[in-house]
């Protein structure tokens, strides 16, 4: 082989390599955008990195995140989903919280949305249809909110000498506050006394049971928020401390003391999440990809708490109970 045929066939072979790494398409990035604050709900993400990888995706393999947290201060979110977009994401997935996802549908529609909220995705604007969602978002919808009335309902089966009630809401969230509200004025008409208290901050929820226990509530309901499922040992702690009856929308607070919740799966909801993001990462357009509604209703009820608060509960309440903590 003549000298200058060897450096030729050798500079394309070290050059060779350098080419093909350039056409390689980067690592998708996921941008995960989340009205509370990193280890809050280390369940939850745990659940959505099963989901996705039952799609084929492992974070640090295949696929990276990135995080942005608001801390609870929802007022956060729209710096917070500008810079993921800045940072050239492929997805933002909202874990549950309808202040996150109507931040990064606002911000972008482009970008695909995953996200999992606790009403109806049509009536906040983030799909126009459940079957045909059309835009670039698509979802869980794991109706906690729309509960509120047969949680109401539970509360008087268990507590059925009640008469004033006070109701925790998150004004941050208004969303959601705003369709508590309107549940539980129907209550007001069967003759339950309602008083509200306004939490977005953890010595605000301090601040709540103090003038709680101050006005002689019978019991409290505490509103779905994903701020306040960040705070749920706290808020378990303080109805305990005062001897409060409390009833929640989520089985995380029954876990974490609190006296009884009702209120569907929303760590599998959060699973299916992963599942969708990993679908349109393989291409499928969320346009495409059907609004998910849970189905799975589960009753949790915290006997331990039950009796510290010298509450009996009745055989009927017990019966349909999908978990007991003892």
């Amino acid at each position: 082989m003549r000298r200058r045929e060897f450096i030729t066939l050798l500079g394309g072979a070290a050059a060779w390599p350098l080419g093909a790494r350039a056409q390689q398409p980067a690592m998708p990035v996921i941008g995960f955008l989340s009205g509370t604050s990193a280890g809050a709900q280390p369940h939850w993400f745990a659940a959505f990195r099963k989901g996705l990888g039952e799609t084929g995706y492992v974070e640090g393999h295949n696929v990276s995140f990135e995080y942005r947290w608001a801390e609870g201060q929802y007022n956060r979110l729209p710096a917070l989903v500008e810079d993921l977009i800045r940072r050239h994401v492929s997805v933002i997935v909202t874990p549950p919280s309808i202040p996150a996802a109507l931040a990064a549908k606002a911000a972008t529609m482009t970008i695909p949305i995953v996200f999992s909220v606790a009403d109806d995705p049509v009536t906040l604007g983030l799909v126009a249809s459940l079957a045909r969602p059309g835009g670039n978002a698509t979802g869980v919808n794991f109706f906690v909110a729309e509960l509120t009335g047969k949680r109401l309902g539970i509360l008087r089966e268990l507590l059925p000498k009640t008469a004033r009630l006070s109701v925790l809401l998150n004004p941050s969230n208004i969303e959601i506050a705003e369709r508590a509200l309107e549940d539980v004025k129907a209550a007001a008409a069967i003759g339950l006394q309602i008083q509200v208290l306004n939490a977005s901050t953890s010595d605000e929820i301090d601040a709540a049971f103090t003038t709680l226990v101050s006005n002689r509530a019978d019991a409290l309901l505490v509103a779905p928020d994903s701020f306040f499922n960040s705070r749920r040992v706290q808020i378990a702690i303080l109805a305990a401390h005062y001897s409060v009856p409390t009833i929640y929308a989520q089985r995380d607070y029954a876990e974490a003391g609190g006296l009884i919740s009702y209120g569907t799966d929303v760590t599998d909801s959060v699973r299916q999440q992963g599942v969708y993001t990993g679908r349109i990462l393989n291409g499928i357009k969320p346009a495409d990809l059907p609004v998910i509604q849970s189905t799975k209703f589960e009753l949790v009820i915290n006997l331990r708490t039950a009796k510290t608060l010298g509450i009996s509960v009745p055989d009927s309440v017990l019966a349909r109970a999908d978990e007991v903590i003892e």
